[in-house]
């Protein structure tokens, strides 16, 4: 079998697990378990459709950066719960879930799945340094678009697509995204920050859409190339255009800094090599089920994952 290193966005898939599974489900003492019954579900279906040899949940350490607050203030701000003046503001999770999310990571841990976070950082940033530096092709799963920037078909990077749900899943390489992007995976990055994203709390070039965020970029390469175009008179450009563009020069000058993902992040090294789990790791994790009521949940993780002897 040919190594490739799976990296989870651990985040939006319990996000995806709890809003995805009824909360009816439940442990013995009552606690809501259905995201945590949801990820071991995906991550179950994950490792037997896709067969990756390496496995890393990548983590949140930081959702809201204060570096990329400082420079587009609206970043992710309707998500904010609270602000913390030391350390990461509070994000809106729902109570249910947030009780969850140390159960989640515990029984990642007894499945011998590593987690990585990185502090001041998303899990954005761990997926884009793992993914740029691994020397094996890599399945980056996520539902958010803004990571489709990481394909790369010389090294073998693609994304494995969420937003569509479970039941239709899309396996993005270069060709993919220029098919429905008319861009490079390369382009990306420029393509969503003059697009906008209001989930993100991007505002984007107003009224630049995607039709015309792509037809720049077929045009002058990058946002570099946009943005000088844009400032000389002697290169021909619709005079609309080249007004929303300069309209927009500050949040341009800034947005790269908070669209990219960063690359070249300092993080612990892990053997993410997806092992046989041994008989005392089994019956932990059943242990650790029957506590939560995931009994069946867990079954079918352990069905997905090597079992020695």
């Amino acid at each position: 079998m040919t190594d490739r290193l799976m990296l989870l966005d651990t985040a939006g898939i319990y996000f995806r697990a709890f809003y995805g599974v009824p909360d009816t489900v439940k442990a013995p003492d009552g606690t809501i378990v259905n995201a945590v019954r949801g990820t071991l579900d995906i991550i179950a279906r994950l490792v037997s459709q896709f067969q990756p040899t390496h496995l890393i949940a990548c983590w949140d350490d930081d959702w809201r950066p204060q570096w990329r607050v400082d420079l587009i203030p609206t970043y992710k701000t309707h998500r904010v719960a609270e602000v913390v003046e030391v350390g990461p503001d509070v994000e809106v999770v729902p109570d249910p879930l947030t009780v969850q999310v140390p159960i989640i990571a515990e029984s990642l841990r007894l499945l011998g799945i590593p987690i990585i976070g990185a502090p001041e950082h998303e899990a954005d940033d761990v997926i884009g340094t793992l993914a740029s530096t691994a020397g094996m092709p890599v399945d980056v799963v996520t539902g958010d678009r803004d990571l489709f920037q990481l394909v790369d078909d010389s090294r073998g990077v693609r994304v494995i697509y969420t937003g569509r749900g479970m039941a239709n899943l899309e396996t993005l390489d270069g060709a993919a995204i220029e098919a429905k992007y008319a861009i490079t995976p390369a382009q990306y990055a420029a393509f969503a920050a003059m697009r906008g994203d209001p989930s993100d709390g991007l505002p984007g070039v107003a009224g630049v859409g995607e039709k015309t965020a792509a037809g720049l970029l077929r045009e002058f390469g990058d946002l570099d190339g946009i943005v000088a175009a844009a400032a000389d008179p002697a290169v021909t450009l619709s005079p609309s255009v080249r007004a929303k563009l300069l309209a927009a020069s500050d949040y341009l000058r800034v947005a790269p800094a908070v669209v990219n993902v960063v690359r070249d992040l300092d993080l612990p090294q892990v053997d993410a090599t997806i092992r046989p789990l041994i008989a005392e790791q089994v019956a932990t994790a059943r242990s650790f089920a029957e506590r939560w009521g995931l009994d069946s949940a867990m079954t079918r993780i352990l069905a997905a994952l090597p079992i020695a002897g």
